[in-house]
C-alpha cells in the first residue's frame, strides 16, 4: 500500500486514475483547485480531497506531508480555462516548483509529472517523415507549451541537482469517453472555417476523408484515457525512469480512412473526400522507450475508441468515468 496525492485530480486522467489505483489498495489524497469543483465522479472511491491551489507553497506542502509518491497532473491547459499567460506561468511553472519543493521536503519517493505532445512542431508542409520519440527536438509555440517545456526543464534539474526521483511523461491528444466521436476534424460541419471545406457545405452533414497534397490520407497519433492511465500506472515505482522523459500515445496511429469509413458505418453520415491543401496532419510517435523500461502496453486503436465511445453513450460501457 503506498500513500499517494494526485494534483489534478478531477481531470479525465487524474479521476480515472484515482479510481485504478483505489482498486490496488493504495490510500489517495486528491488536490482539488478551488475553482474546478466536479468532485461528484470521486464520490465513493474513499479519496482524502483537500482543496489547494498549486500557486500557494505552503498549500502543496501541506497536501504533500504524509505521502509517499506525487502524480503531478494538474495544470492550466488549452481545452481549460480561459487562462492568460501569467496563469500559465503561475500554475505550471510555478506550480511544478512548489511540487518538486515539497517532494523534496518530504522525501517523496516519485513524482510523476504529466507533459505534452504540444512541445513538438507536428503540422509541418508535407507532413512528418520520421516517427517522433523522446529525441525530437522540442519547438513549444504558445505559453501552454511554452508553459510545458519550462516544467520539463525544471523536473530534470532537480533529478541531476537533488536527485529526486522525477518521471516524465509526455501524453499524447488525449480523447475521453466517446469524444473521438465528436472530433471536429471528422465532420464538414465543424470544419466551415476552412474556406475549401466551407465551399463545399450545402446544408447536410458529410464526414470528411481529408488527405494532403499527394493523396494521402491524413495521419494522427492520439490516445485513449485508459491507455493514459495505464502508462501512468506502468510509471509507478519504475527506478529506471527517474529522470526520464517518456512518449506515452495510442498503440497505433490511425489514418483518416481507418475513422471515417468506421463512423459512417456506425453513423450512417455519407463520406466526402477532400484534399484541403496547407500543412496536412501526418505524424506518429514511438513509444518504444515506454514499452522497454515501463511495459506500457496500449490497447485502445481508433476502431475500439469510436466503437467503446458509442457503446457509452448508450450506457453500456461503464469502465471509463465520465470526462466532466
Amino acid at each position: 500500500m503506498t500513500d499517494i496525492l494526485i494534483t489534478g485530480i478531477t481531470g479525465r486522467i487524474g479521476a480515472n486514475l484515482a479510481a485504478t489505483l483505489v482498486q490496488e489498495g493504495h490510500r489517495l489524497r486528491g488536490l482539488v483547485w478551488g475553482r474546478d469543483r466536479r468532485t461528484k465522479k470521486l464520490e465513493g472511491l474513499g479519496v482524502e480531497l483537500v482543496e489547494g491551489n498549486l500557486t500557494d507553497a505552503d498549500q502543496v506542502n501541506a497536501a504533500a506531508s504524509g505521502m509517499q509518491v506525487i502524480y503531478h497532473l494538474g495544470a492550466a491547459f488549452q481545452g481549460g480555462g480561459p487562462f492568460t499567460e501569467q496563469d500559465y506561468l503561475d500554475i505550471n511553472v510555478k506550480g511544478t516548483f512548489h511540487v518538486l519543493e515539497a517532494a523534496k521536503i518530504h522525501g517523496i519517493e516519485q513524482v510523476v509529472v504529466a507533459s505534452t505532445d504540444a512541445l513538438y512542431e507536428k503540422y509541418i508542409p508535407g507532413g512528418m517523415t520520421q516517427p517522433i520519440d523522446e529525441t525530437t527536438p522540442v519547438r513549444p509555440s504558445g505559453w501552454y507549451a511554452l508553459s510545458k517545456a519550462m516544467t520539463e526543464q525544471m523536473c530534470q534539474s532537480y533529478a541531476r541537482s537533488e536527485g529526486l526521483p522525477v518521471t516524465i511523461l509526455r501524453f499524447a491528444m488525449v480523447m475521453g469517453a466517446g469524444e473521438v466521436i465528436d472530433f471536429p476534424q471528422f465532420y464538414l460541419s465543424k470544419m466551415r472555417s476552412n474556406p475549401v471545406l466551407d465551399e463545399l457545405w450545402e446544408g447536410q452533414e458529410r464526414l470528411l476523408l481529408l488527405s494532403d497534397d499527394e493523396g494521402r490520407p491524413f495521419m494522427k497519433h492520439v490516445a485513449d484515457v485508459r491507455d493514459i492511465v495505464h502508462g501512468c500506472h506502468c510509471a509507478l515505482g519504475k527506478q529506471r525512469s527517474f529522470g526520464q522523459i517518456y512518449q506515452l500515445a495510442g498503440p497505433e496511429p490511425f489514418t483518416w480512412d481507418q475513422a471515417i469509413y468506421r463512423l459512417s458505418e456506425l453513423l450512417q453520415i455519407p463520406i466526402l473526400e477532400v484534399q484541403p491543401g496547407g500543412a496536412p496532419t501526418h505524424y506518429r510517435f514511438d513509444i518504444t522507450r515506454a514499452r522497454q523500461d515501463l511495459g506500457f502496453a496500449p490497447q485502445y486503436d481508433i476502431v475500439r475508441m469510436i466503437v467503446d465511445g458509442l457503446a457509452f453513450r448508450r450506457g453500456e460501457n461503464t469502465d471509463i468515468l465520465p470526462t466532466n
